[in-house]
């Protein structure tokens, strides 16, 4: 290290790379956080910015602003395109950052089982971009059913499919459901927005499949409450612009979402490690990258079985405390202190609302649905925004909805455009970095 600090390079401000650099902030060491956008994405509300429950703004605070009391860090807005693990570099483009340790929090991307060609008729949700377009995609679709004479092409611009039960597609199913037969219901003049299909299809036997068999009914019961309609046990076999095929069913639908598996980074490809078929990185009981001490993976884009014996989950706390721990083993190689234990995931519960006054709750200690999981499934998420202003917004948004019915941020900021989109928008791909998927 030549005599200077140790520089500590974290690549991901998401969940796992935002905590390692705040827990690095009273360790003698300078601290560079490369991420492609300039914010911090609270991943779990994303699917409210696409259904337009929150605007974008709520959920996103700058990283600059995050650490801008932290003197020993640095952050760059760039896309990282490479390791070079034996020079100890990071790549951007041309330009090298060189590092002593080096965290990989860079998260997932949508993976659809070898059917990547349909990403374009069924996006996923990663990002501010994909939320925003999925808004456009289901806002206009009602603006578009309003103005159509065809009955047919009504019913399928008022047919919303989603592919994936679990908690990404369960919520999306939810607030959908919500806002097609409570906030549009009075807005249209030619349709009755109450009349939309949601439909669910997941390929497994149950809705939830992380969660316990008592919460998944519950959550199956409380979607099909809403008019959500529930299909398991068979996957899709086919999709393109016009709808999906499911259990040799053919579906019509103009609107179509990805919510049924996601994929690691390339952080394996860059590093040349060990990774599964998601393309995680098997790292070892520290988090460290095997022949690499001074590498560690997290969050979404590793494979640790620190969770007593199986595979830690994607989610925001996981991340968080990866992140922690990882920082925690820097630190004390630095200070030649006695390297902690072997990294384990204590998993506090798994939450998914489902709804207005309906969640469902795995906590640790016990299970919750229905009203009591939804209160739970509130505090806990207005608890771990970052900012006290998006507290405050979020809390006031949610308290007009739940008393008006109304929501706030139903704003099409696109033109209907070419053939075969909705709204002028196409799907976006999610970058890399800052990619976190969260239930």
């Amino acid at each position: 290290m030549n005599g200077a600090r140790p520089r500590v390079v974290i690549v991901g401000g998401g969940f796992g790379g935002l905590s390692a650099a705040r827990a690095l902030a009273r360790v003698a060491v300078d601290v560079t956080l490369i991420d492609r956008h300039n914010y911090h994405l609270f991943q779990p509300l994303l699917y409210q910015v696409a259904t337009a429950a929150l605007a974008p703004n709520t959920i996103a605070a700058p990283i600059r602003a995050i650490l801008r009391t932290q003197k020993n860090a640095t952050v760059l807005m760039e896309t990282v395109t490479g390791i070079d693990t034996a020079a100890r570099a990071v790549l951007i483009g041309e330009r090298r950052v060189p590092y002593d340790f080096l965290i990989i929090a860079t998260g997932a991307r949508h993976a659809y089982f070898g059917h990547d060609d349909w990403e374009k008729f069924a996006p996923g949700i990663k990002s501010l971009a994909d939320a925003l377009s999925i808004r456009q995609q289901i806002l206009s679709a009602f603006e578009a059913a309003e103005i159509s004479t065809e009955p047919s092409e009504r019913r399928r611009l008022l047919n919303f499919i989603l592919i994936g039960a679990g908690p990404t597609g369960v919520e999306l199913a939810g607030a959908i459901a919500e806002l097609a037969k409570a906030s549009l219901v009075h807005d249209f003049c030619s349709i009755d927005p109450s009349q939309a299909r949601i439909i669910l299809l997941e390929a497994g036997p149950r809705v939830l499949p992380t969660f316990s068999e008592r919460s998944s009914a519950a959550a199956r019961r409380a979607l099909e409450r809403l008019g959500v309609e529930v299909r398991v046990g068979k996957p899709v076999t086919a999709c393109d612009a016009q709808g999906v095929v499911v259990g040799g069913e053919r579906i019509e639908a103009r609107s179509i979402l990805w919510a049924a598996g996601v994929a690691a980074s390339p952080a394996a490809q860059w590093l040349g490690a060990p990774a599964d078929r998601a393309g995680r990185v098997e790292v070892r009981d520290d988090l460290s990258v095997s022949g690499h001490p001074e590498i560690f993976v997290i969050g979404d884009t590793c494979l640790s079985k620190s969770w007593d014996g199986k595979p830690v989950p994607g989610i925001a706390p996981a991340a968080k405390q990866m992140g922690a721990y990882a920082a925690r083993v820097i630190r004390t190689r630095v200070e030649g202190a006695s390297p902690p234990p072997p990294f384990r995931y204590r998993h506090e519960g798994s939450l998914a609302t489902i709804g207005r006054n309906n969640a469902a709750a795995d906590l640790r200690w016990t299970t919750l649905s229905g009203w009591p999981a939804w209160l739970v499934w509130s505090a806990a998420h207005i608890y771990f925004l970052i900012g006290f202003r998006s507290r405050i917004v979020v809390t006031l948004d949610w308290l007009w909805a739940y008393v008006t019915f109304r929501r706030g941020a139903r704003i099409i900021l696109a033109e209907t455009g070419r053939t075969g989109e909705i709204g002028g928008v196409e799907p976006q791909q999610s970058g890399y970095a800052g990619a976190i998927r969260v239930s």
